[in-house]
């Protein structure tokens, strides 16, 4: 049986993928996450969705190292941990067109949320996955943060972000590989699928590249499924496209 710690569960891809993963036969509980979310907290401690597997939900801040580490020691031995924590805008702040608008304020958040989740959790986590036959850590990143496939500009932030999220998956890879060559890291890019942080920017995307976010969790749980077929240390498209860094 496989535990699943799956961050950021309130959120559209991570409740997509939350609920795929408690229909499998071979999830044997998932402890899930939320921030501020009504509708996670109206669950409970624990819930169920419809099936056998047990979802544990936890109030947890990822940009928190004590909330990361009480979150982590909790839910105990784990074979995935998916980070699906992400932030483009919000009321107050959209991603720049040009250096014009930079916001420090603004760039600092892009950072909290998208990359130092990541080193957090692979603090607190790395003894468990490394126990694990077949252990995972992934995190949703996204294309735009690869330095080589930059061809428009712009998002200095959010593309800032990104790409330092892809190192530090990239050094984790790196650095487990001499002590947990079972464990896989991989950093996920999940194609434009609608969702809240996606909503602004749709109108340029044609339909058949927008996805339902059941659509994504699908196409992302295919790539873990087959991540132990490939070294360790990728940056892998919903298709299973490498990308370059």
């Amino acid at each position: 049986m496989t535990k699943v710690a799956l961050v950021g569960g309130s959120g559209g891809i991570g409740a997509a993928l939350l609920s795929l993963l408690s229909d499998r036969s071979d999830i044997e509980s998932i402890h899930s996450t939320y921030f501020r979310s009504p509708a996670a907290g109206s669950l409970g401690s624990i819930g169920r969705f419809g099936s056998d597997t047990e979802v544990v939900w936890s109030q947890v801040d990822v940009t928190d190292e004590t909330n990361v580490e009480r979150w982590l020691e909790k839910a105990g031995s784990i074979d995935w941990l998916i980070n699906c924590a992400g932030y483009l805008h919000d009321l107050d702040a959209a991603p720049e067109k040009a250096i014009a608008q930079f916001e420090p304020d603004y760039f600092e958040k892009n950072m909290r949320v998208n990359c130092l989740p990541n080193l957090l959790l692979a603090k607190h986590a790395g003894k468990a996955l490394k126990s694990s036959e077949r252990g995972i850590f992934a995190s949703i990143t996204a294309k735009v943060g690869s330095i080589e496939d930059n061809r428009l500009g712009g998002w200095y932030s959010y593309r800032a972000s990104k790409a330092a999220a892809n190192m530090v998956l990239k050094n984790l890879s790196i650095e487990w590989q001499r002590t947990a060559p079972n464990l896989r890291v991989v950093a996920l890019h999940p194609g434009t699928t609608d969702t809240k942080l996606s909503a602004p920017f749709q109108s340029r995307v044609s339909p058949d590249k927008l996805f339902s976010t059941d659509k994504t969790a699908s196409y992302l749980l295919a790539q873990l499924d087959k991540l132990h077929e490939y070294p360790s240390g990728r940056f892998v498209a919903f298709d299973g496209e490498e990308l370059p860094w």
